[in-house]
């Protein structure tokens, strides 16, 4: 019998767990929600980016991607700026 009421006791822990991180999921306001997108966005588009810098072997080329990766890292500066809570 002791077992049942441990397994039942794990089991409202668990619940617990999880309705816990879905209130942190709805804390968060639709305009933070959608900064958080755009950054991840930009995020992997640096990454990208990043990678073809990487590859890239003509001056003009790299000159290019530099200056994508220099408005894309300008990007998340200002959503940074804009965002304090990140």
């Amino acid at each position: 019998m002791a077992r049942g009421w441990e397994s039942k006791s794990v089991e409202l822990q668990q619940s617990d767990r999880t309705d816990g991180s879905q209130t942190k999921r709805e804390v968060l306001s639709t305009v933070e929600q959608e900064v958080n997108r755009q950054r991840e966005g930009l995020l992997l588009s640096r990454k990208r980016t990043e990678a073809l810098l990487q590859s890239a072997t003509h001056p003009r080329h790299r000159e290019m991607i530099e200056k994508a990766l220099a408005e894309i890292d300008r990007k998340l500066a200002a959503l940074s700026n804009t965002n304090p809570n990140t």
